[in-house]
């Protein structure tokens, strides 16, 4: 009989509900089990695992890895994927091996060095990777000061936090005032100098800003799947050009990535970034972590969470390989499942005994250990279960719904259907547009032009 395989995610992103379709229909047939936690109990994560926890809140890093060991032993964890406090859970690897666990994540070391944007562009330098200009800043005058001296060399000026993911903090300068066109339409990532600087003027605290040049498309994400003999087993480059994306096997993207992963022993699955600043490719972030967008690869042919997984159990995946770039694609978003009711906190137990209920599936729902079928239909953790609470067997089951939120739909793009926006966000330029740059996302006999 093949063995079950047991997988947790912690505090993952919502889009990561296909990582988690995509290990249950691996190709090898073998039954998985997910158990996933979050602190929002909403998450689409919850609903689509077949167990499921809420995290609890506040905890220092030393007491999550505390929290995690428990949860792998009790859960039986053959395969954990972290995400939040993951360095903290990396240098506590031989601990979870002890409970037969293994971890889905670099070194903690490795994963230090790109949890702060300045030290991963100083460290990657030496390896010959290309990065843009840059400069660390913490009040407004070393603001200014990076800001005219982007300008004065050509560039529009960004900030980010030094530490961050998901584009959080990302703002654009602008010269222009504020006015009524910053409240016209949709917000956006521009913001007026004056007004940063105002702000930081009148903040009590410092900031922990990289201020850079604003790159240009096409955005390049690099997949790499590495063994901990440091090997890259697979190396497959995204792109993003507005809302057209791509694949790309392209050596100026897919050579850089496999030096990182390969010089920083980045193993089991990263996400290398690059943009382009003027004609040529520089790096933008490294992730430490599978990407949100990581499912992608399926148009491709690859089921990536899987070899990644096996390769986490010590088995031998080979080169993971697509078998297809095929077209262009778009990214549309629709409905996904969240559970019925909020996600109680651990309910009492003996609350549960005395409902007589069974508690370990939830009605294939996932609860977890100690939540009662009272707690399941909103009547709060450890509140007493009234006698005539329905069994769990009667329980309502979320319902699958058409779509799926984040899904890759492969979409012909006619000329004249593209929206008259930005002309440097279309993956098809206007007709009075001038001619682009030859840069590296010229096609090879194994690539395809962005542009169309």
């Amino acid at each position: 009989m093949v063995s079950r395989v047991r997988v947790w995610l912690n505090r993952t992103y919502a889009e990561n509900v296909f990582f988690m379709d995509q290990l249950r229909h691996n190709p090898h047939a073998r039954p998985v089990d997910i158990h996933a936690t979050h602190g929002d109990a909403d998450s689409p994560v919850l609903a689509a695992a077949d167990t499921a926890d809420l995290e609890p809140e506040g905890l220092s890093p030393a007491a999550y890895v505390e929290y995690a060991l428990d949860q792998c032993a009790k859960r039986g964890i053959d395969v954990f994927v972290p995400r939040l406090h993951q360095a903290a859970i990396a240098a506590h690897r031989e601990e979870f091996t002890a409970v037969g666990t293994a971890l889905l994540a670099p070194p903690a070391a490795s994963i230090e060095v790109f949890e702060d944007k300045v030290t991963a562009y100083e460290a990657v330098q030496a390896y010959g990777v290309p990065v843009p200009p840059w400069f660390r800043v913490t009040d407004a005058d070393e603001l200014v000061a990076a800001v005219e001296e982007l300008e004065a060399d050509g560039h529009r000026a960004c900030f980010k936090p030094a530490s961050g993911a998901g584009g959080v903090g990302f703002r654009v300068v602008t010269r222009a005032p504020f006015s009524l066109d910053h409240l016209s339409g949709f917000p956006g990532p521009y913001v007026p100098l004056d007004t940063v600087v105002a702000a930081l003027r009148e903040a009590e605290e410092s900031v922990d800003w990289l201020v850079m040049p604003r790159l240009e498309q096409p955005e390049v994400s690099v997949d790499c799947l590495t063994g901990t003999d440091g090997r890259v087993r697979m190396a497959v480059g995204r792109t993003k050009n507005g809302r057209r994306r791509g694949f790309s096997l392209n050596p100026a993207w897919i050579e850089p990535a496999r030096r990182l992963a390969e010089s920083f022993e980045l193993h089991h699955l990263t996400n290398i970034q690059f943009r382009m600043l003027g004609d040529r490719p520089v790096l933008m972030d490294v992730n430490t972590r599978p990407a949100g967008g990581l499912h992608q690869l399926a148009l491709c042919g690859i089921n990536a969470p899987w070899a990644a997984v096996r390769l986490a159990l010590g088995e031998e995946t080979g080169d993971v390989l697509p078998t297809r770039l095929g077209q262009d694609y778009t990214v549309v978003s629709g409905p996904r499942p969240v559970r019925p009711v909020t996600l109680p906190q651990q309910a009492d137990d003996t609350a549960t005994a005395e409902a007589g209920v069974d508690v370990g599936q939830g009605a294939g729902q996932g609860l977890g250990p100690g939540m009662s079928a009272g707690a399941a239909v909103g009547h709060g953790a450890g509140a007493p279960v009234p006698a005539d609470a329905p069994a769990v067997a009667d329980l309502p089951r979320a319902v699958e719904v058409p779509g799926t939120v984040g899904l890759p739909m492969v979409v012909e793009v006619p000329v004249g259907a593209v929206e008259p926006v930005e002309a440097r966000s279309l993956a098809v330029a206007p007709p009075d547009a001038p001619p682009r740059a030859s840069s590296p996302t010229a096609c090879s006999a194994a690539d395809r032009p962005l542009a169309v």
